[in-house]
């Protein structure tokens, strides 16, 4: 039974409660301008049924998803287990959306679990053997490096660290030059560094490894929805990201972006229906000329909706605007707490290599012990940093964070390094 999403719902006679009505039942967001600037975020605020206690300061690792989302996975998982469908094809019009939201084409659009299962399907994939060589932060999160690493377990594939410089991209992209060799195969960085938030510049480094002929792969799960990201501009040959994290989608929904002309270099590591044709057995399978061929089996349908609609949230309130507010935020946060005797700020302080995360240390206190006391006592949720033995606690600055509570932030802080 083929369906596309609007006579599906349609066809359905579900009405005003269906998933593309489900916003319906929210005040409206106001266009940007008709408020005051803090009115305008308060609105924005209202959009999500999050708890105020504690004072959530952790998209870096989960970011809420609005009551938008909510009701549009709630609708669309009820109809199709009302009618017992799959909801196969509504996956294209959320592909559809998710492209334009990346600059990219449909087909080259693939949605997974999470950036690990992207990571994965790239780090499989690809093919390399023994001595292959494959270059990434020191500072990737375990999505982005254990997918390597296991690589090199499992066929001798050789991993090559760098650390990257707070200080300059320049340098961060002379500190890759330099590990180049002739059996370098692939170049991987987070776009955005889960522990002190450095922005890497992806699109020279993308024109770096295009030009040696090595593949380029992006961990976006830390920029996509923190600030604009267009891959078609990028020039990467890949890219994984969370949809459960700064796009506000439903926990296991995810992106793998796998460019068009790069498609058959990565092979499948799971195959069955949805991924290619056969006209019957025996026979060999005729791949479906798309990165969806990565997909396969009934996925949920409902969360993929979810996280369309996340997307359609985030281009109303405007990508640009997200990033300018939980900048500043984090601009005022890095400010203040940069003053602050016994605390030391690790995030960059230029604007370019930063943005909306701000992660500090404790002089004393480890990060277990300052993350205890920021949640214990000031209701502070924030995340502890232990990569790297970093020892560090991070702050999250979105869409629903508010000045006051930066300030409240501030203060709590303050107090840690007189108390601890």
């Amino acid at each position: 039974m083929k369906l596309n999403r609007r006579s599906f719902l349609q066809g359905l006679g579900l009405g005003a409660i269906s998933a593309l009505a489900a916003r319906a039942s929210l005040p409206a967001l106001p266009p940007f301008g008709t408020l005051s600037d803090d009115a305008f975020w308060r609105a924005v605020r209202a959009q999500y049924p999050l708890s105020d206690d504690p004072v959530y300061l952790n998209t870096g690792g989960l970011g809420p998803a609005s009551q938008r989302v909510l009701d549009a996975v709630d609708a669309t998982m009820r109809q199709l287990q009302e009618h017992s469908e799959t909801g196969h094809n509504l996956l294209e019009p959320a592909r559809e959306t998710m492209a334009r939201f990346l600059g990219a084409a449909a087909d080259e659009v693939c949605f997974v679990r999470n950036a690990t299962e992207g990571n994965s399907i790239i780090a499989a994939g690809l093919g390399l053997r023994a001595g292959d060589e494959v270059i990434f932060e020191s500072h990737a999160h375990p999505g982005g490096s254990f997918p390597w690493l296991n690589q090199a377990r499992l066929h001798g594939v050789v991993v090559r660290l760098f650390e990257p410089d707070p200080a300059s991209p320049e340098a961060n992209l002379a500190r890759i030059r330099a590990l180049v060799t002739p059996r370098t195969k692939v170049i991987q960085v987070s776009h955005i560094t889960c522990t002190t938030g450095l922005v890497f510049p992806v699109a020279a480094i993308a024109e770096f490894a295009r030009a040696r002929g090595i593949w380029f792969h992006i961990d976006a799960a830390q920029s996509v929805g923190m600030i604009p990201v267009n891959l078609r501009e990028i020039g990467c040959d890949s890219c994984a990201f969370s949809g459960h994290k700064w796009l506000g989608g439903p926990h296991e929904t995810g992106v793998l972006y796998l460019r068009h002309d790069r498609l058959d270099a990565v092979a499948l590591t799971g195959a069955g229906a949805y991924s290619g044709e056969l006209a019957r057995l025996p026979g060999e399978i005729k791949d479906f000329n798309a990165a969806s061929r990565h997909e396969y089996g009934t996925r949920n349908a409902g969360l993929i909706v979810g996280l369309a609609e996340a997307v359609s949230l985030q281009e109303q309130i405007g990508r640009a605007r997200i990033a300018a507010h939980g900048g500043a935020l984090a601009a005022g946060l890095i400010q203040e707490l940069s003053r602050i005797k016994g605390i030391e700020v690790l995030t960059p302080r230029s604007e370019s290599l930063r943005a909306s995360i701000t992660t500090i240390r404790h002089a004393r206190a480890d990060a277990g012990k300052l993350f205890g006391y920021l949640l214990g006592k000031h209701r502070l949720r924030c995340r502890p940093v232990t990569e790297q033995d970093l020892g560090a606690v991070r702050i999250s600055t979105h869409v629903f964070t508010s000045r006051a509570e930066v300030e409240r932030t501030i203060s709590a802080v303050r107090a840690a390094a007189h108390d601890l």
